[in-house]
């Protein structure tokens, strides 16, 4: 399922790129949106070359790429000065303190020598990090280096952000703290994300949308509320306790049982949601059951990546 959006931050036209005799990428065109985007995909998929490739860092055996308005093949030092990267391994220098080293990636790019400073100690503490600037980078945690990464991501104030595995090697309480972050970044700073990862819960929590990347092509792309929508519309019932005789009332109406257990049934209607809804009220009333919770039912985005994937 391939939906292209309407608005792009960046367009990826037939790229093809080869290390060897290895095709990572094959043909790839996509359009990503605005907004907080997933790239999801297997290990080996091509999600991080295609990221070095956005960048740059690759140099593709065929095909056109553009973020921004500007051209990476030749454009790339303006396209590196208004993305910001978090890669997925560790990127800091023995013997800087945080401060120095964060103040440092805003001078890469392009910034003068007291603007990267200001801007370094307001992006410390933005990530979490403020009490620890003057600590040495190889004295973190694992969750402390995931921060920083963020931290010399966000210095130099891009308008897209690149974000490979952000999780990786988090505790739960780290990974919800990092998906905090990258939720308000999307939100309220006025920046588009895209997330590389494999954890598809991070995706759910994080982003409006997908791109599915296997084998290096691209296979599915839209909303997550439109991938994980479910033909027919659905809907899930939970009762306060079973109910057999509901369960026949609602026969009778014409209403379809897809799957029962206890005191949860999902069902299925040719009419309306509406009217649907309606109808399972009514013979609730007429056997004296109790509806405690309706909603429409929906596949999880796990689900609709496995249709894809296999």
């Amino acid at each position: 399922m391939i939906a292209p959006p309407l608005e792009a931050i960046a367009s990826v036209v037939n790229l093809t790129v080869r290390y060897g005799r290895f095709t990572a990428l094959q043909d790839f065109s996509v359009q990503v949106p605005k907004g907080c985007v997933g790239l999801l995909g297997p290990n080996g998929a091509g999600k991080t070359t295609l990221i070095k490739t956005l960048l740059g860092f690759v140099t593709p055996t065929a095909g056109t790429a553009t973020i921004l308005g500007h051209s990476v093949q030749k454009e790339g030092a303006k396209v590196r000065q208004r993305v910001g990267l978090m890669p997925e391994q560790d990127c800091h220098l023995p013997g800087m303190s945080a401060i120095e080293f964060v103040a440092y990636a805003g001078e890469l790019a392009g910034m003068p020598q007291a603007q990267a400073l200001r801007r370094a100690h307001e992006v410390l503490e933005y990530s979490g990090l403020g009490e620890s600037r003057y600590r040495k980078v190889e004295t973190f945690s694992t969750g402390m280096k995931q921060r920083i990464k963020l931290a010399q991501a966000l210095v130099h104030g891009p308008k897209l952000l690149l974000l490979d595995e952000p999780t990786n090697g988090l505790d739960p309480r780290g990974r919800e703290e990092m998906l905090k972050l990258i939720r308000d970044i999307s939100l309220h700073k006025d920046v588009n994300v895209i997330v590389s990862s494999h954890i598809l819960r991070d995706i759910e929590k994080t982003c409006e949308s997908v791109i599915v990347v296997v084998k290096g092509q691209l296979k599915m792309q839209g909303s997550i509320r439109d991938l994980t929508r479910i033909q027919g519309h659905p809907v899930d019932v939970e009762l306060k306790e079973p109910s057999p005789t509901w369960q026949e009332a609602i026969v009778r109406r014409g209403i379809t049982i897809v799957s029962a257990e206890r005191n949860k049934a999902r069902l299925q209607h040719e009419a309306p949601t509406e009217v649907t809804t309606k109808m399972i009220f009514e013979a609730a009333r007429e056997v004296g059951a109790e509806v405690r919770g309706l909603s429409v039912a929906t596949k999880s985005l796990e689900e609709a990546f496995l249709e894809v994937v296999h």
